[in-house]
């Protein structure tokens, strides 16, 4: 039985506008699930409610995990004035079993080894994504949650991103992950999401969601897309 996310009725409202509202939705949670949709669409609003940093002014959402079995990566993290090891080992302020050899493995998984000693702040937009992911893989969740992970990279960065996204789904981890890039989402996702204003409109198979898609909004979306890239 697949274990599922559960969104019953949601609203959530901000500044008197409605951000994100959705049906009675089920989502199978496993493998790489894509979620896509314009800018505004409600995607990093669902991914913030998932991981519970925010709740809903109406209806409940129901993980299958725990706020302690996930890890949520945004599109951007500010760098403390710390090194790059010592970004990893303040996760001791929650879990205190983190070791300095622990923070070490996780480093060198993401190929920051060499960086261990450097400031953060000084890594570029790459090397702060994978120090990101190392964070995340040094929480041991069962879901890991990421909001536009490869956005503003260069295309080598990215496919280090990818690696490490298809690397998390080999290790029987759950990633949910917002995109952009069709081509991206065509590469690593096994099920798709579509949103539009705050709704989620279609739901399934990126070689079936591609292929024919099901709504006007989710046909004319792909077509601007396919065109931009």
């Amino acid at each position: 039985m697949d274990k599922l996310l559960s969104l019953q009725n949601i609203k959530i409202v901000s500044n008197g506008r409605t951000i994100l509202s959705t049906k009675s939705i089920q989502v199978p949670m496993q493998g790489v699930i894509a979620i896509i949709g314009p800018n505004g669409a409600g995607k990093t609003t669902l991914l913030r409610l998932i991981h519970g940093l925010i709740q809903a002014n109406e209806g409940s959402c129901v993980s299958p995990f725990t706020k302690n079995e996930s890890a949520l990566v945004l599109h951007y993290t500010p760098m403390l004035k710390a090194s790059v090891r010592e970004h990893l080992t303040l996760l001791r302020d929650t879990n205190i079993t983190v070791s300095d050899a622990e923070a070490d493995q996780a480093l060198a998984s993401v190929g920051l080894s060499h960086l261990a000693n450097n400031p953060a702040q000084k890594l570029s937009a790459g090397e702060r994504q994978k120090l990101c992911f190392a964070r995340a893989r040094l929480q041991m969740p069962k879901l890991v949650l990421l909001d536009e992970p490869t956005a503003n990279l260069d295309p080598n960065a990215s496919d280090d991103v990818e690696q490490m996204i298809m690397q998390l789904a080999g290790e029987g981890k759950v990633v949910l992950f917002a995109s952009h890039n069709m081509a991206q989402v065509q590469r690593l996702a096994n099920q798709v999401i579509f949103m539009q204003n705050g709704q989620i409109l279609e739901m399934g198979q990126p070689e079936q969601f591609f292929k024919n898609p099901q709504t006007e909004e989710a046909t004319k979306f792909l077509a601007r897309e396919f065109i931009a890239q």
